[in-house]
């Protein structure tokens, strides 16, 4: 009895110290800005290798109206101004394939996690309505200047559609920028795996052939896009089909195949598939694709390259072969974008990707538009954002310094769809809350 009556005691207070730990972790979408808002004074990089000194971008209701060194606020216009003397702007940072409100804490928390669909074709498989707009990471890769992402589904060979959403929203319908952009497809792999205790449980197994093994897979793959194409080429159906309604998209051009795989018999499937569907297709990893550089833009075929800070695909590679594939692609003409898929860094360092790059062989402008204006135009997005030009929504970032090096970039201000968004997050409040605690002046 005296251990529940001290609980009951303790209730207010334990229920007064959640209530502000909630009120600490809660960080609401901004509201539309009605009205005309100016950026003035600041190095504008447009996002398509132009950069303005000290420009100006006037915006209105969300979308930008004007960008030059004559875009001023005219005096008592009574529109908001943002001093952007001495700042960098630039467009929003898009990263194009993640897996980001669908996984929160990856290995032993599979509550938070709804990324991953039980069987192998699941074409019908959408992301956007397992979205978690509350999950804590968001806010981490606003601070980094990403505001747009593409949620992607896992698993099997078919995974489902991803689509495009921005980064500060209530729900999955308010986060949704493009719905259903792009079909995944896992391509088999042609190399053999080891087999985990192979050799200690199970005995001495047959030797596979894995060429011929992912072959055969594709075949079957190939047999599912011909039947689909035969029943979306029927005016009318007996029965509905929902795995072949959900690719209808891809025969007629609305969504984009995105083809994971680093191999190069992998990728030159992927143009196979591309010549036979008539498919739209970009290739998601392609860490080998520098060695077919010149076929990829050829068959006008665009390149996710997943992860920049990663070891060579193999031993005979470059050690920094990662580094300089994206200058080999720039070279060959082929359209590519910088994605970052770290787990553990949990895709925050997508900009420092992009600045290793210049380091081995890109202007900073191009490998600002690997991961603005390519992404957006690879997503099919690029009407509506990638650049800072009139007509498209205001996703512009603002930053303290270089914001492709870790260093100096220093983000103060983004902006989805011309609404300025906090840059609170849990590492912030974390900061706060410790420097308060021991006296250096946090609040």
């Amino acid at each position: 009895m005296n251990t529940i009556y001290r609980t009951l005691r303790l209730l207010p207070a334990l229920l007064l110290t959640l209530s502000a730990a909630q009120a600490q972790d809660d960080v609401y979408p901004a509201k539309p800005y009605a009205g005309k808002l100016f950026i003035t004074g600041g190095t504008i990089h447009v996002g398509n290798g132009q950069v303005i000194e000290n420009g100006s971008i006037e915006i209105d209701n969300g979308k930008i109206v004007k960008v030059g060194t004559d875009a001023n606020a005219p005096a008592g216009a009574g529109a908001k101004v943002i001093d952007a003397k001495g700042k960098q702007v630039y467009p929003g940072l898009i990263l194009s394939v993640t897996d980001l409100g669908l996984k929160e804490i990856g290995s032993g928390v599979r509550g938070s996690n709804d990324y991953q669909e039980l069987g192998d074709l699941n074409p019908s498989i959408r992301s956007i309505v397992a979205y978690n707009t509350d999950s804590k990471i968001i806010g981490t890769l606003r601070a980094n200047g990403i505001l747009l992402a593409g949620t992607t589904p896992e698993g099997g060979t078919i995974s489902g559609s991803s689509t495009i959403v921005q980064l500060d929203a209530w729900n999955w319908e308010d986060a949704a920028y493009k719905m259903d952009n792009a079909i995944h497809l896992n391509m088999p792999t042609f190399l053999a795996r080891p087999r985990r205790f192979g050799g200690r449980f199970g005995g001495n197994q047959p030797p596979t052939d894995p060429t011929k093994e992912a072959l055969a897979r594709i075949e079957e793959i190939k047999a599912f896009f011909r039947e689909a194409k035969a029943y979306n080429a029927e005016t009318t159906h007996k029965a509905t089909n929902l795995k072949f309604e959900a690719v209808k998209g891809l025969f007629t051009k609305q969504q984009k195949l995105f083809v994971h795989g680093d191999q190069v018999k992998q990728m030159l499937t992927a143009i196979d598939f591309a010549k036979e569907f008539g498919f739209d297709v970009t290739i998601v990893g392609g860490s080998e694709s520098w060695l077919i550089a010149d076929l990829l833009k050829q068959n006008n075929i665009s390149v996710i390259l997943q992860q920049l800070h990663a070891l060579p695909t193999t031993e005979d590679d470059d050690v920094d072969q990662p580094f300089k594939t994206p200058t080999i692609l720039q070279k060959a003409g082929v359209l590519f974008a910088l994605n970052d898929n770290h787990e553990e860094a949990r895709y925050r360092n997508l900009a420092f990707n992009a600045g290793t790059a210049v380091a081995y062989g890109l202007s900073k402008e191009q490998a600002l538009q690997a991961i603005t204006l390519n992404a957006a135009k690879i997503a099919g997005i690029d009407d509506r954002t990638g650049s800072i030009e009139p007509g498209k929504d205001a996703n512009i970032v603002i930053s303290g310094g270089d914001i492709l090096d870790m260093r100096t970039s220093l983000i103060e201000h983004c902006f989805i769809q011309g609404r300025e968004v906090s840059l609170e997050n849990k590492q912030t409040q974390l900061y706060h809350r410790y420097m308060a605690k021991y006296g250096l002046g946090g609040q």
